[in-house]
């Protein structure tokens, strides 16, 4: 098992007639539609996708 943190994140609201990168941001975090959670690895490239839509998500730290 590896000790690095995670970062559980929900899509709360819609990126629907958002900004095209913020969409791109949505999907390369692996989010697929509303109330959607996934787990990704708490890294600066993460972390720099996360402040961008951070209007859009819940953000937890696991």
């Amino acid at each position: 098992m590896s000790d690095s943190k995670k970062l559980e994140l929900t899509l709360i609201k819609s990126p629907a007639g958002r900004i095209v990168e913020h969409r791109a941001c949505v999907t390369g975090l692996g989010l697929r539609r509303m109330h959607h959670t996934v787990q990704v690895d708490d890294t600066p490239a993460n972390r720099g996708m996360v402040n961008k839509i951070h209007y859009l998500l819940s953000v937890k730290e696991v």
